[in-house]
């Protein structure tokens, strides 16, 4: 391809959708990505016929951007069941939704998860948060999570037995100290649309939109090792230049290119994959960890959502650490499986473990306050733009959101002269 007008580092759903709204603009683009493939974190790896999504990940469908940039009925989507088995003083609990499960509100009600005011109080914050615009909530005011329940009512039990545990393992925050603005919005798309898994993968997701440039917009294997005036600098050496370029890598490698020495801080999540032949649970729900052992902090089976992550005969558990484990492979084995026996029995033993993953900038520190994602500020130079999670939130929904975003004002920019 001849000089592109814009050169896109990363190709993660914000480079994705930042490209393809330059070209509704009719820009050319070019993405440079430095692994062998596109999507970021947003990745599906493929080990002995099972599909392994690089981290817990699911597609909330209630995501405004997600709705405009996706067709999910090619993604074949499965859906979790609306609620959570959760580990509790050696039993399990559910606790599900009773807004769409009212046959198991009973039993809900009755679990010792939480008081009686703090279900009513659940059914409360349902309707608090689905209130006004996604703007609105996000002009609300800004505390931690954990000041934001406190405040709200809800005892230490329910924060301590549910909120915590299933939190951490969405935002990888153990003391809930995420802004309480994420915290919301988050609620509320949990609350609004499935949480889903495609069917084959999260990886899924950015294929498909790879799949919507032209080919040759992408070029994989080329690590930008340095910003240069309208252009860029590769690893071996080579320049390549653009009427204007977008920056859409993680918040650490968006900081090197700018050249800044202050790292954006980040999040980490360890989690290891089993094959089995009979499923620990009975059904797609998520199992939250309440009992405050270590290590795992949450486990879903995600071959019951969607068939095709196992082959016949075969299921796959997933599993969630918060922070970065320093054992080796064999030892974090171990140790996880001693702690899923004494959920599930001996049979825990004869699980194969297929791969472990250690993400240390699975998501930036979310704290207050955060920045408001439905304005991001993303141009640095006239000709030089970012997307993504750096200095702004995390989620699918603000990622493609932002890419967008960042293609809007290289459009207005390339209106004018540089």
């Amino acid at each position: 391809m001849s000089s592109p007008d814009v050169i896109i580092i990363g190709s993660g759903l914000s480079g994705l959708c930042c490209a393809l709204r330059l070209r509704e603009g009719g820009l050319s683009v070019l993405l440079l990505e430095a692994s062998d493939g596109v999507g970021g974190r947003v990745r599906t790896d493929q080990v002995d016929g099972f599909l392994l999504d690089r981290g817990f990940q699911v597609l909330l469908t209630a995501y405004p951007e997600a709705q405009l940039m996706l067709h999910y009925g090619s993604l074949n989507l499965r859906y979790f069941s609306p609620g959570a088995l959760i580990r509790y003083d050696g039993h399990f609990y559910r606790f599900v939704d009773t807004a769409r499960r009212p046959k198991d509100a009973l039993a809900t009600m009755l679990s010792p998860i939480g008081t009686f005011g703090d279900k009513m109080r659940i059914a409360l914050l349902r309707r608090r948060t689905r209130q006004g615009t996604i703007p609105d909530l996000y002009r609300r005011r800004e505390a931690t999570t954990l000041q934001a329940l406190k405040k709200s009512g809800f005892t230490d039990n329910i924060i301590d037995r549910f909120y915590r545990p299933f939190l951490s393992g969405v935002y990888f925050d153990r003391n809930l100290d995420v802004s309480s603005r994420m915290f919301e919005f988050g609620f509320r798309m949990f609350s609004a649309g499935g949480t889903a898994l495609p069917a084959r993968g999260m990886g899924a997701i950015p294929e498909q939109l790879a799949s919507r440039l032209p080919e040759g917009s992408i070029r994989t294997g080329a690590r930008v090792q340095s910003i240069e005036e309208q252009g860029v600098r590769l690893g071996g050496g080579e320049v390549l230049k653009g009427r204007a370029v977008v920056i859409a890598t993680e918040g650490p490698e968006t900081a090197r290119l700018l050249g800044e020495k202050e790292i954006p801080p980040s999040r980490g999540m360890t989690g290891l994959y089993f094959a089995c032949e009979k499923p620990p649970i009975p059904e797609p729900l998520l199992v939250l960890n309440a009992e405050g052992s270590e290590p795992v902090n949450n486990l879903c089976v995600p071959s019951l959502v969607s068939p095709s992550y196992a082959p016949s005969g075969q299921h796959l558990v997933a599993t969630t650490i918060i922070g970065i484990r320093e054992e080796g492979d064999g030892d974090l084995e171990v140790l996880v499986k001693a702690q899923l026996q004494s959920w599930f029995g001996p049979g825990v033993e004869k699980w194969q473990l297929l791969r472990i993953y250690r993400i240390p900038h699975a998501l930036p520190v979310q704290s207050p306050p955060m920045p408001d994602p439905t304005a991001p500020h993303v141009e640095v130079l006239p000709w030089l733009f970012t997307c993504g999670e750096y200095r702004n939130v995390a989620s699918l929904q603000w990622a493609m959101v932002s890419g967008r975003r960042a293609a809007e004002a290289v459009i207005q920019a390339l209106e004018q002269p540089l």
